[in-house]
């Protein structure tokens, strides 16, 4: 739903149906990786609009690739999200508009007036070193952005890198009170390995992977992104009343 507000995401009572985190499949780059990620369940796709990055996907390739996992899928239930690195809002609305996107991901030094126009479709990535500063937070909060990416910082490299944070101190009461009820995914390092204790650890709206279901920069695993869903079906199971 790219004209109006996006489409969302089902919504669930974590005290009536268990603990079910969302799961964003980013850095995608092609039709059998994307739909791949929907038959095994992600809820939003995430694509890279950065050039610098392995990842990176043209607008034409873009269009193309969500134009045809839409038809070949009958229209899955899945939000697809394009990452920006410190683009102009307005170009980023319309590169988002034309190729189809529900969701924009700003994983630059934008600032909340920044993407004012396009908040109720905006994703606001924080990139940390160890925790999230609830100082931060300010202006975005009160912004209404649809949700937020807390991923690993690193000196030059915007996302997937590969490193970790504390994912635990989203826990912190000064920042579990400020984020309770938003949309948070956690980022950096996960992998089909750790992705159970990070859940646990952060127990968060969802989670945000990319390079740790990666054969190669830019190339997918099949069997990563397979062993990635059987262990949140885990987390699921052991969560569940």
């Amino acid at each position: 739903m790219v004209n109006g507000s996006p489409q969302t995401v089902v919504e669930t009572n974590p005290a009536a149906q268990g603990y079910r985190p969302r799961v964003k499949i980013c850095g995608v780059r092609t039709v059998e990786e994307a739909a791949l990620a929907v038959e095994l369940g992600a809820d939003l796709i995430g694509l890279n609009f950065h050039p610098p990055s392995p990842r990176y996907l043209s607008e034409a390739a873009a269009a193309e690739l969500i134009t045809t996992v839409r038809q070949r899928l009958e229209g899955p239930n899945v939000l697809w999200a394009g990452v920006f690195v410190n683009r102009p809002v307005v170009e980023v609305d319309e590169i988002g508009r034309s190729v189809g996107l529900d969701l924009l991901q700003f994983h630059g030094d934008e600032r909340p007036e920044d993407v004012a126009k396009v908040a109720g479709r905006a994703i606001k990535a924080f990139r940390v070193k160890d925790r999230l500063d609830a100082a931060v937070l300010h202006g975005w909060l009160e912004l209404g952005a649809w949700g937020f990416v807390v991923d690993s910082r690193h000196p030059t490299l915007y996302g997937g890198s590969g490193e970790s944070w504390n994912f635990e101190s989203l826990k912190d009461p000064s920042l579990a009170s400020l984020l309770a009820n938003r949309r948070v995914l956690i980022a950096g390092g996960l992998s089909p390995d750790n992705v159970s204790a990070a859940l646990g650890a952060a127990q968060p709206w969802g989670i945000d992977l990319c390079s740790g279901i990666e054969a190669a920069p830019g190339k997918k695993d099949p069997e990563l992104m397979r062993r990635l869903f059987e262990e949140i079906r885990h987390v699921e199971s052991i969560s569940a009343p």
